[in-house]
């Protein structure tokens, strides 16, 4: 899910943002807790997940140069459902909610950046469900081959079949048979 292509003088800003150095299997936001902050990733890769009677359940990755965030948290002072980890060591830049607030009234282009790219997210989760609803992990592997390859590449196996939804042991079936 890569992010729009919309033009704002981003150096105009950088003062609002902090940079970050985080090393992998860094918790950037626990589950439960209310989202003070968003992320713009630099290099490296982050993950959303969540426990489900004790058990990982990723949902979602995101690489460079894309934003993340429990948005709904952030938005809304409430518990977030989800945690999000670095899964490599990553360099984020962070930015407070006053000041991602601060440059989404006062920019008109960064709303639409914003906006566009929840309406990316909510697309890609109409996409997940319907998945989950309709094809069987060995579909849902193929599908994720042929449209995100990076993840193949970049991530740990157990995050792969996480977000699949099946066992490291059922994932590597499936790798053998495709």
């Amino acid at each position: 899910m890569n992010a729009p292509e919309i033009k704002i003088d981003w150096e105009k800003y950088s003062h609002l943002f902090k940079e970050m150095e985080v090393p992998a299997k860094t918790i950037l936001l626990n589950e439960g807790d209310v989202s003070r902050y968003g992320y713009f990733i630099k290099k490296g890769c982050l993950r959303l997940w969540f426990s489900n009677k004790g058990k990982d359940m990723t949902f979602q990755f995101f690489f460079e140069n894309e934003g993340v965030s429990s948005v709904e948290s952030f938005r809304t002072g409430e518990p977030s459902l989800f945690s999000i980890e670095s899964i490599e060591p990553s360099t984020v830049l962070k930015i407070s909610k006053k000041n991602f607030e601060s440059i989404f009234m006062e920019n008109p282009e960064y709303r639409e950046f914003i906006n566009e790219t929840i309406f990316r997210r909510l697309n890609f989760y109409s996409k997940l469900f319907m998945s989950y609803i309709k094809n069987t992990p060995e579909e849902r592997y193929k599908e994720l081959l042929k449209n995100n390859p990076e993840i193949i590449r970049r991530i740990p196996q157990h995050y792969i079949a996480s977000f699949l939804g099946i066992t490291s042991v059922s994932l590597s079936r499936i790798r053998n048979r495709v």
